[in-house]
Parts: structure tokens; C-alpha cells; sequence
């Protein structure tokens, strides 16, 4: 196995010296390229030393943290090609790793001075190897730190060099592991490491015939993982140190020490991990030491507008949406929402855990106008400390509020749409610039948000209002119908009010007005625009008939139905349609001359013609003026007969149609999809 080991290291020399030479050839295209060989060139000393003089030797040693390093360094010099506002964090976790191999080396060089001491020579031994096994696991972490935030177009040609570094470093990781463990030689594992080696050159042969460009992109988020999973290993190390150390020093209560030592440590961090506020604690200090900027303005926009932009059924209201993004930017655990009203009051609309008494109304228009002025937002710790007469007006009764602690003004073209009060962090601090900034970005986003839904709903209201005017000038055009036939009626009345035969008539015209009358009222009711009869299988001819029959004791109208035409349509719209186009046709045509309702077949559809010999329309007034609302050729017209009549055979899936000539009269057709009868109708309904 000696030999083996001896033969594969010297393999794995000649194969990093063939890449240092070749990566000489780019060594002006950057300091990564530098890097890189230099790296080469060491791993391959590194290799030499261990195959001719020994894994164990001081040399051997020095040179495997040059390795480490020349690695390092390189993946470091990939990194500064990223934003350098973010890299204080990044090069502080390198300089950690770094600060580690730089110990490995000292303890290295002091080693050979302890042999005769067998106690500080095990401790030493034991710490080295300790040493070993967190280079290897930081360099990992590293390694997926970096591969992970490579721009997405760079992680084809990143992929292999960083396969080679994590197959070096995870085998490295093992030998120290096991020898930690075994606390003896691990010279098979020794012997290996020279084919890992052999195999990690030929990975970084492969990504070095790629004309690769690798760019990074720092993560706040990837860094802060980072540092914990460092964290993590840190505290096992301490754990492992502390075990061994005890072991070394020997003694009855060894056993007892150990066991108390790592209860107490499980304890701590049973304490500390799941609580929220030294997680805070620990982000707010990171975030103030590691990084130039409190906020990674990016991750916060894209959480800021993923939160307010939510949708679907279970999302929150927008109200609670826009307090819990803006909550979100500082960790603030809620806040509220504050609107202001038409009587210059800030009321509340809306609340995320805020579980505190809420503010007392009061009188808010020196304050709405303060913050429209200037956009400020406000510092109630400070309004609660500073001397009276100092303050911003009207926010006593919002610092009175103990955990409120920022008030965000929302504004949308210079107009407070809304005022968001938040609560204190769990770990409190005092504003600063960035959050004055930050905030105020938000809260301007926020209002143009809550303005767009007001908006909507005013619009929404206003179209509900349109609507209903639009049904009261149809019905009042009804009505004029309804009272024109009465006034007929009463007129006849006194001539005829002796006729058994015209007072029969005239209880059923009566009956008719009023049934006419109570449908009208229905149309106005609030949900009468979404309602309707369902469509279903009608005699078109039936249809006609009737209508005929009721403006008979009006007016002459004659029908010519083609029997047995069918189809599937909501009735009452189409009553309502041709009734209409019947009472226009009636009201264009002289006294005695009838009106023809006519019912044909054609290519599949059914035709439905009202035909009058009245004065007829121009062709520019069909064209411009016909449908629309409250154009009218008629004295006292209201206009909106045809435009009702075109939007309800629309309604039902027709079309209407209309030809004239002016003094010989006027057309409309009503143009439906017929049905097949005999499935639908039975043979007395079909005859009509």
C-alpha cells in the first residue's frame, strides 16, 4: 500500500505540474488565472513532498496549508469579481479559514519540539487534526457558497473546478474525521488520497480546456448561511476539543466532566436556537459588522412586492398585505394601518399582531398636512423622549402607543393615502438613514397600490351607478309606452265605458300595465343586471302572436308565421326586444296602417321582421345616430328603444339588422340560430 500511495502521489505531482505550466499561458488574463496556477504549482510540490519524504513530515505539512491557501485564494479572487459593497462578510469568512491555516501551520512547526513530552505531543497532535477537519468543512462550505451564487450562466464552466475542490476537501475531511476518531496512522486512507488526487486533476484539465467566464453574485441570504453552517462546525469543534482535552489530562472524574460538559453545551444551544430574539440579535449584529449596508435592497423589493402583490382566495386583505411587507423589511413582528377619513381623522383600517389597544381618533389634519409637506417618517421613540414643543405635530397619541416605534407615511401624488405604524423589532434599536430611506421607497409603492384598489372600487361603484341609470332610462322609455296605452284607454273609456266588450278589454290592458309595471321595478332592483331567464327551447310564433294580440286594441298589426320555428333563447328578453322595435314601428306608422310582424326560415336561422310604412330613416342617421342612447327621430322621444333592443338580441345570441328608406318605411330584423323543434316542443306548441 506504501508503494501505492508513493506511486499515485508522484502521478498526481506530474499532473498538477503539467496544469501549472499550461495555466501559465493565461497568466495575464487576471488574477484568477494567477491564482490558479499558483495553486497548481503548490499542490503539485505538495504531492512531491508527500510521496518522497512523507505525509507526516514537517514539509509535507507546511506545504498541504499552502495548498489550502493557494485554493483559497483562488476561489477568493472569483468572488471579488461580485458587488464590492457586499464582500466585507465574504472576506471576512475567507480571512476565518485562513486565520485557521495559518494556526495549522504554527502548531505544525512547533510539533517536532514535543516529542519528548507525550502529553502536550497528544494535545497537539489532537488540535492539528482538529484543525484539519475545519479547514475541510469551511473550504466545503465555501465551495457551495460559491458555486450557489454563480450567475446562472456561469455555473456550466464553474461546475467541474468546484467538483475537483469539493472531492479534495470531502476526502480530506474523512482522513481527519477518522483519524481524530481512531486516534491512530491512517496511512491506507494516506495512500488513497494520491488517486483523489490524480482524479481531481484530471477534472480541473477538463474545466481548463473551457473558455469560461465566471461570475459571482454575493447573496446576503447564501452568506448568512455560511456563517451559520461555520457556526455549527465551530461549536462541534469546541465540543470534540473540550472532550479531548479532558481525556488527555485523565482522572477519575473524566468520564463525569465529559458528559457535564456536553449536557451543558446541548442545554445552550436547546436555549438559544429556538428563541427568536438571538437569531435577531445575531442578524442585526452581522448585518451592522459584516455588511456596509444594513439591507440587501434587492431580496427586501422582491419580498416587498411578492407579499403586497399576493393573490388568490386565501390571501390576506390588502391592507394587512401592505402592513406585513412593510413589517417585513425591519423584522417588526406587526403594525397597523392607518387611513384618513373625510372628517381629517387617522382611523384604522387595517392590522397585523397588533393585539395592543388601538389609538384614539382624533384630530389629524395638522399631521395629514405635515406628512403630505415632507414625507417624514416618524420616530415615536424619539417623539416619546423629546421636549415638549419639539415634536411632529399630532403624534402624541401615537407615541403614547409603547411598542410602536416608526410611523411610515404611504403617499400617493403628494396625498397620504395612508399612515402604517409599526412595532418595535424584538431586538430594539434606534432609526437610522437606511430605514428613513428604505421605508419611504416602500411606503410610496404601498400608496400607489392601495391607491390603484380605491380606484378600482370607486370605478366599480361608478359603473354600478351607470348601470342602474341605464336601466332607469330603458324602464322610463317603458313607462312613456305603458302611459301612452293607458292614456288610449281612458280616452275610449268615455265613449265606450257602456260596452260589456270594450270593459273586458280594458281590465285586460289594465292587468297587462300592471304586470308590465312590476317587472319594471324588478329590472330596478340591485342584482337584476346579473339575472335573467334561462335559455330554453321557445316558439318563436307563439311569441309573435301574443305581442300581436296585446297592441291590437292599439293599433292594426298583422302576423305571417312560418310555423314551427324554434329556438333556444331567454323569452323575456326577446319579448322585451320586440316589443320595442313593435311600439317604434306603431309609433312611425299613420293611424290606419298596420304593422307586419313576419316569421321566416333562412339557412338555418329564423328571421323575425317588424315591417312598418312610416316615414322611414336616412342612411346617416341609421349609420350614426339609430342605436344610439337618446337619439330619437320622434317628438318626445327618449332614444333608446333600438338601443336597448340591439343589447338584449345581443344578450341572447342574435342580431339585429334594420334596412329603410326614407318615405316608404323601415325593417328590423331580428336574426336567431334556430333549434330542432320536434326535440324540444310538443305538437301543439309547434303549430303556433
Amino acid at each position: 500500500m506504501l508503494g501505492f500511495g508513493v506511486w499515485m502521489h508522484a502521478l498526481a505531482a506530474l499532473a498538477f505540474g503539467i496544469l501549472a505550466v499550461r495555466q501559465l499561458r493565461h497568466w495575464r488574463q487576471g488574477a484568477r488565472s494567477r491564482h490558479l496556477a499558483g495553486a497548481f504549482a503548490v499542490t503539485s510540490a505538495w504531492a512531491i513532498l508527500v510521496a518522497f519524504v512523507g505525509a507526516s513530515s514537517l514539509a509535507a505539512g507546511l506545504a498541504e496549508s499552502g495548498r489550502n491557501f493557494a485554493f483559497l485564494s483562488f476561489m477568493y479572487a472569483i468572488v471579488r469579481s461580485a458587488d464590492v459593497e457586499r464582500q466585507r462578510a465574504v472576506r471576512i469568512v475567507y480571512g476565518v479559514i485562513g486565520g485557521v491555516i495559518g494556526l495549522q501551520i504554527t502548531i505544525a512547526g512547533v510539533l517536532p519540539r514535543f516529542e519528548t513530552e507525550p502529553l502536550a505531543y497528544q494535545a497537539l497532535t489532537s488540535t492539528a487534526q482538529m484543525l484539519g477537519l475545519l479547514i475541510s468543512a469551511g473550504a466545503l462550505v465555501l465551495v457551495h457558497n460559491l458555486y450557489g451564487q454563480a450567475a446562472p450562466d456561469s455555473r456550466s464552466g464553474l461546475k467541474l473546478p468546484m467538483i475537483a475542490l469539493a472531492a479534495m476537501w470531502t476526502y480530506d475531511l474523512h482522513l481527519y474525521t477518522t483519524g481524530y476518531l481512531t486516534r491512530s496512522p491512517v496511512h491506507d486512507l494516506i495512500a488513497f488520497r494520491g488517486l483523489v488526487l490524480v482524479l481531481v486533476a484530471s477534472l480541473f484539465a477538463a474545466a481548463t480546456r473551457r473558455d469560461t467566464e465566471w461570475r459571482f453574485q454575493l447573496s446576503r441570504a447564501a452568506t448568512f448561511q455560511s456563517l451559520s453552517a461555520i457556526a455549527i462546525f465551530l461549536y462541534l469543534m469546541v465540543m470534540m476539543s473540550a472532550t479531548r482535552a479532558l481525556e488527555i489530562v485523565g482522572g477519575d472524574w473524566v468520564r463525569l466532566g465529559q458528559v457535564g460538559l456536553v449536557s451543558a453545551m446541548i442545554a445552550l444551544a436547546g436555549l438559544v436556537l429556538p428563541s427568536g430574539r438571538p437569531r435577531a440579535w445575531l442578524r442585526v449584529m452581522l448585518a451592522k459588522h459584516f455588511f456596509e449596508h444594513r439591507y440587501d435592497y434587492r431580496e427586501e423589493w422582491l419580498r416587498f412586492t411578492r407579499t403586497v402583490g399576493a393573490a388568490g382566495h386565501d390571501a390576506p386583505p390588502l391592507g394587512q398585505r401592505v402592513v406585513k411587507a412593510i413589517a417585513d423589511i425591519a423584522e417588526s413582528p406587526g403594525g397597523l394601518l392607518l387611513a384618513p377619513d373625510e372628517n381629517g381623522r387617522l382611523v384604522v383600517e387595517a392590522r397585523v399582531n397588533w393585539h395592543d389597544p388601538l389609538p384614539q381618533a382624533g384630530d389629524d389634519a395638522a399631521l395629514i398636512a405635515f406628512l403630505e409637506q415632507t414625507a417624514h417618517i416618524l420616530d415615536l421613540d424619539a417623539a416619546r423622549t423629546a421636549p415638549t414643543g419639539q415634536t411632529t405635530p399630532s403624534t402624541d397619541r401615537l407615541a403614547a402607543l409603547e411598542i410602536a416605534w416608526a410611523g411610515v407615511p404611504l403617499l400617493h401624488s403628494d396625498r397620504l393615502v395612508g399612515l402604517v405604524i409599526l412595532q418595535h423589532p424584538q431586538i430594539r434599536r434606534a432609526l437610522d438613514w437606511e430605514d428613513f430611506d428604505l421605508f419611504r421607497a416602500a411606503g410610496i409603492q404601498a400608496a400607489s397600490y392601495l391607491a390603484e384598489a380605491r380606484s378600482q372600487e370607486a370605478l366599480a361603484n361608478a359603473q354600478r351607478f351607470d348601470e342602474f341609470n341605464r336601466r332607469f332610462a330603458f324602464i322610463l322609455h317603458d313607462i312613456k309606452n305603458l302611459v301612452s296605452q293607458l292614456s288610449l284607454v281612458a280616452r275610449n273609456a268615455e265613449r265606450h265605458a257602456d260596452n260589456p266588450a270594450f270593459r273586458q278589454d280594458m281590465i285586460a290592458t289594465l292587468q297587462s300595465s300592471v304586470k308590465k309595471m312590476n317587472d319594471l321595478l324588478a329590472r330596478l332592483s340591485r342584482n337584476a343586471g346579473a339575472e335573467g331567464d334561462t335559455p330554453r327551447p321557445t316558439s318563436l310564433g307563439h311569441i309573435l302572436s301574443a305581442l300581436a294580440e296585446g297592441k291590437r286594441r292599439l293599433h292594426p298589426v298583422e302576423v305571417a308565421a312560418q310555423p314551427g320555428l324554434v329556438s333556444v333563447v331567454d323569452a323575456r328578453a326577446l319579448e322585451q326586444a320586440i316589443t320595442h322595435l313593435l311600439q317604434n314601428a306603431i309609433d312611425a306608422s299613420d293611424g290606419g296602417a298596420p304593422v307586419l310582424l313576419r316569421l321566416r326560415a333562412e339557412d338555418g336561422t329564423a328571421l323575425i321582421e317588424i315591417i312598418d310604412n312610416g316615414a322611414g330613416m336616412s342612411a346617416e342617421f341609421i349609420r350614426g345616430r339609430l342605436f344610439q342612447p337618446f337619439a330619437s327621430t320622434k317628438d318626445g322621444g327618449f332614444g333608446v328603444g333600438a338601443f336597448e333592443a340591439r343589447a338584449l338580441v345581443g344578450a341572447i345570441g342574435g342580431r339585429l339588422e334594420v334596412a329603410s328608406i326614407e318615405g316608404e318605411g323601415t325593417c328590423f330584423t331580428i336574426i336567431l340560430p334556430l333549434a330542432e323543434p320536434s326535440h324540444y316542443l310538443s305538437p301543439e306548441r309547434m303549430r303556433a
